[in-house]
């Protein structure tokens, strides 16, 4: 036990004195192979064996074809096509900003990614139309959760590299859950937007509807092409998010005519800065994890929540629940993954809870987390956008995690709505 509170208490005590999450897994796991006198010689192993799994490439493809379609201007190309279809409704722009989150999210993949390619314009939108700024750039920033639950979802790729898990399960067993996010989000803005005196999009001809749908075909098509082909058994996601990068060039140079030869460069090199920032981030935490399983602190702690839920299903996932909000206030969701996917799914599997349905409930937890502070990666992004500070969104902040939490109530307790798509495509 002495092992596990040096190693939880080091790594709390690096984080608290802002050093980056990536280095403070790293230096809290060699702090351990040291006291716990586990050989040296593997961790290059377990450096090497975390950064070479197959299903781990498909992240810098799906980053560089997030970053070409943000270029590409598709964002802009989908809000068009959202405002012509429901634009002129009561709360008609708020349905337009968690719509095309959705959208944009089955291309990014990417909760920030969402929020900086939307906010820009989005966040103005909403403030013109009377939602106020804080309350904008709040509901911009819980759009962007969708993004790690939308598939194709670098989260649930990391927790089938993890876990074994089917990531083309996984993939499809986000998709309930990812609308259902969004629709809480349209519920939460009309309730708290009721006696507001909100503007709204005139309503756009059925010319303008059809000619925006041509202009945001292109990029429509994208996640249909991903998802399609990995349903199919035409590709693996691995193949899925190569083919997502070559469409998107493909698009972004000869269909859209944005990307120039000038912008590769630029474009290339921020997307090998984002996956080295993941990749780091997953090596550490896998030597952090491969300490935790090797010195049998996973092992002490899963005996220890069993205790504690008496083996009780509904208390291990509420207990769960509680694990994984708090972390990811203060952790990104791929940290979290590799720290508690070892000593949590053990104890799902001998309770009997699906695996996939397990990882639903870690990532939409996760997802959830990119939207708590101090550490919502999504608020820092929407507050920079609007020029406010996180303190400023809290009190509508507040509302919109009570409509996601009840998301993940439902989530968690009722697996088919995991499941339910799964079973229909035909998984195992």
């Amino acid at each position: 036990m002495s092992n596990t509170v040096i190693l939880f208490g080091l790594f709390a005590l690096l984080l608290a004195i802002n050093v980056p999450i990536g280095i403070s897994l790293g230096i809290s796991a060699l702090v351990i192979v040291h006291l716990a006198e586990l050989p040296w010689e593997m961790v290059p192993i377990n450096v090497f064996s975390a950064s070479s799994k197959f299903a781990l490439l498909a992240i810098p493809f799906f980053i560089v074809a997030g970053n070409i379609m943000e270029k590409a201007d598709i964002s802009g190309k989908l809000i068009d096509f959202a405002r012509t279809v429901v634009g002129h409704r009561r709360n008609g722009i708020s349905m337009v900003c968690v719509i095309v989150s959705c959208f944009f999210a089955a291309i990014s993949g990417s909760g920030p990614a969402t929020v900086a390619a939307l906010g820009i314009i989005m966040i103005p939108a909403l403030v013109n139309a009377g939602y106020g700024s804080t309350f904008a750039a709040s509901l911009m920033a819980a759009g962007g959760a969708i993004g790690v639950i939308i598939p194709p979802s670098v989260t649930f790729i990391v927790y089938g590299a993890i876990s074994g898990a089917s990531i083309g399960k996984l993939f499809s067993a986000g998709i309930m859950p990812g609308l259902m996010m969004g629709l809480a989000l349209i519920v939460v803005s009309m309730i708290a937007m009721r006696n507001r005196d909100i503007k709204s999009y005139p309503k756009a001809s059925l010319g303008e509807m059809w000619r925006s749908f041509l202009k945001a075909f292109w990029g429509l098509l994208m996640p249909i092409i991903i998802l399609g082909g990995i349903y199919s058994g035409i590709f693996t996601p691995t193949e899925a998010a190569a083919v997502s990068a070559v469409y998107g060039l493909f698009v972004g140079v000869f269909i859209y005519k944005t990307l120039k030869l000038k912008d590769m460069s630029d474009l290339f090199v921020r997307s090998a800065s984002q996956t080295g920032v993941v990749m780091l981030v997953i090596i550490c935490a896998s030597l952090f994890a491969w300490d935790i399983t090797v010195d049998g602190i996973a092992e002490d702690l899963g005996e220890w929540i069993t205790g504690l839920t008496h083996g009780n299903p509904f208390l291990f996932l509420l207990f769960t629940n509680l694990i994984l909000l708090a972390a990811g206030c203060v952790m990104d969701a791929v940290s979290a993954l590799y720290i508690f996917t070892p000593i949590l799914l053990p104890v799902a599997m001998a309770l009997g809870i699906d695996m996939t349905h397990f990882g639903i409930v870690m990532c939409v937890n996760l997802a959830i987390g990119l939207v708590t502070p101090p550490v919502g990666v999504n608020l820092f992004t929407a507050c920079g956008i609007a020029k406010l500070s996180i303190k400023q969104l809290m009190k509508d902040i507040i509302p919109i995690l009570v409509g996601l939490l009840i998301v993940l109530a439902l989530v968690t307790y009722v697996p088919k709505v995991s499941l339910v798509v799964p079973d229909l495509l035909g998984f195992n």
